[in-house]
């Protein structure tokens, strides 16, 4: 009987299993197993780290930022992979074979003026003690660029599998070379390098997978051939170029995310940084949904404005997931943030408890303000940036003139998330018109006028 009903069932399986709606859907099981995995390191690290975790916060929101470039270009490569402007076969290996020369040499010239200027940066991010931890962010970033660049490529080709493993992966192997190195006495700088080393071992992998891709499962770099094309698709610096709002726009948002806890390791000492940084990694917990929101935003937008129609019920529609989701959370966090704190992070972290609250209205405010900003991307907006930067740019001197108790300081960041909220709303809600006939419709409506309702115009 079983035999019987996976005979019968069987095609619809494989159909559904094979779909866009599946792959999305493993991709979207990756991410939740990548954040997971993420939460679970920083109980770890906390618990491992003791009071010197506020340096490792600082130095990972450090990295937060450095990383944009890098989703950016995912989603970038990503695109023009499905486009077929890669390549194809060896030619899109090609491709990914000039793009990762040209990052060895950009690695390498940005881990030289890391060293070099490790005092200094150490200085700024507030973690003094720990130099050689500082000089480790510009080189992880470059290795994130490319480990980011391998996914948008696999993505490209369809091979959601393999991207979904090292999302997955990279948490895992920063969790695991993390803590062997902070356990074997390299304490913060040793946490703060298994995230290099997770970059260095999710490279090799998509690299691994995009050969099986091309020429088959059995591959092993011991069978590469000996014909090799050199015929590349599409240079790096051209399609770095054509992302270049994208990442100006993440960047913003990834300032006004991890700004906050750089400032408070030269604010506060060390045990208040450390509660501080806890608490503002709980306080977090919103933007991932506004993350999963914006998955559904973009094209949505991008295909209303394309046909003429008001893009702004997509925009409220995302608003109001955050808005249910962020209703029982901040119920928790104003009625249970002492035994939230204590539970996942210890006692010794609880101390910023009274923080939660307005660190939790703080980052959904700024849920809303990426997806402000998203929304404005999809319309292909950038003057909006050069606003929003500003507020990103006040806020850590704001800050730095605030007071050193952790819930004043906390309510500082809520005021300049809310100022930046209705700027980026003010300019997010203005009506753009359609966007302009192609010439093609042009000269369609030139020929026969009642035909352009076939092209989606009016």
């Amino acid at each position: 009987m079983i035999r019987s009903l996976r005979s019968r069932y069987e095609p619809q399986i494989t159909r559904l299993r094979d779909s866009d709606t599946a792959k999305a859907a493993g991709l979207a099981i990756a991410m939740i197993g990548n954040n997971l995995i993420a939460l679970v390191s920083t109980f770890v690290f906390a618990r491992l780290l003791g009071d010197n975790y506020g340096r490792l916060a600082a130095l990972i929101s450090y990295l937060l930022i450095l990383t944009v470039a890098g989703q950016a270009m995912q989603v970038a490569t990503a695109r023009e992979g499905v486009l077929g402007h890669l390549g194809t076969g060896e030619g899109l290996l090609a491709t990914v074979r000039s793009w990762t020369r040209a990052m060895v040499v950009f690695t390498v010239v940005l881990t030289v003026i890391s060293i070099l200027l490790r005092q200094p940066i150490a200085d700024v991010v507030g973690v003094n003690k720990y130099p050689w931890a500082a000089a480790v962010g510009l080189p992880a970033g470059c290795l994130y660029l490319e480990v980011s660049l391998l996914r948008g490529v696999l993505q490209g080709i369809g091979d959601y599998r393999s991207v979904g493993y090292s999302l997955v992966g990279e948490q895992a192997s920063r969790l695991v070379f993390g803590t062997i190195l902070a356990v074997a006495g390299l304490s913060v700088t040793g946490a703060y390098i298994g995230s290099l080393l997770s970059y260095v071992a999710m490279s090799f992998y998509c690299v691994f997978e995009l050969n099986r891709s091309v020429y088959g499962p059995n591959w092993r770099p011991s069978r590469q051939p000996r014909t090799i094309t050199r015929e590349v698709a599409f240079r790096l610096w051209p399609h770095v170029k054509r992302a270049w709002a994208p990442i100006a726009g993440l960047i913003v948002i990834a300032v006004l995310q991890n700004i906050d806890i750089i400032v408070a390791n030269h604010q506060f000492d060390k045990h208040d940084a450390s509660s501080y940084s806890a608490v503002a990694v709980a306080a977090k917990v919103l933007i991932w949904v506004a993350m999963g929101a914006g998955f559904y935003l973009v094209p949505e937008v991008s295909r209303r404005r394309a046909e003429g129609e008001d893009t702004r019920p997509v925009l409220a529609r995302a608003l109001g997931i955050i808005v249910v989701c962020a209703v029982p959370v901040l119920l928790i966090f104003a009625f249970a943030s002492e035994p939230l704190i204590r539970i996942a992070f210890g006692a010794g972290r609880a101390t910023a408890h009274d923080a939660l609250l307005p660190l939790g209205a703080a980052f959904t405010v700024l849920a809303a303000t990426y997806l402000a900003i998203q929304y404005m991307l999809a319309l292909k907006r950038t003057w909006f940036l050069v606003v929003v930067a500003a507020v990103a740019v006040a806020e850590p001197v704001l800050l730095l003139q605030a007071s050193r108790k952790p819930t004043e300081f906390a309510t500082v960041v809520l005021g300049v998330q809310a100022v930046g909220a209705v700027l980026a709303f003010a300019m997010a809600l203005r009506r753009d018109k359609p966007p302009p006939l192609k010439a093609e419709e042009r000269k369609l409506d030139d020929v026969a006028p009642e035909l352009v309702g076939a092209t989606g115009r009016t």
